[in-house]
């Protein structure tokens, strides 16, 4: 069970810490971004967000309920990010990629909601 916990935990977290360092630096993801037509300052605020969501997932210590509000806070992430790439007719393997991603998220959550309570 723990196995499964930290390998789907540990996945999330290296995408969102690959994700945050491409929303400061790769030129292609900012102008991405700009071309869904979201603001330049939600793009800093995201990538911070993701850096301290991948933090809290990945600190033992930190409480079940600061762990299911980063778990949220990613679900909703996702699930944006989907939509804004259906309406922006982006390619299919991206919404593939955020679907699987979700579903990592979720089996993340469900154990670690076995693990820690």
């Amino acid at each position: 069970m723990k196995v499964i916990y930290w390998s789907s935990t540990a996945i999330i977290s290296a995408f969102l810490f690959l994700s945050s360092y491409s929303y400061f630096f790769s030129k292609s993801t900012i102008q991405g971004i700009k071309n869904l037509g979201f603001p330049d300052f939600f793009r800093v605020e995201l990538a911070v967000l993701k850096l301290i969501a991948a933090i809290i997932l990945l600190i033992p210590l930190a409480s079940t309920q600061l762990k299911e509000w980063a778990y949220a806070g990613v679900g909703l992430f996702l699930i944006t990010a989907l939509v804004a790439h259906i309406k922006h007719k982006d390619s299919i393997f991206i919404m593939i990629l955020l679907l699987i991603l979700l579903g990592i998220l979720i089996i993340s959550n469900i154990y670690m909601n076995k693990f820690f309570k």
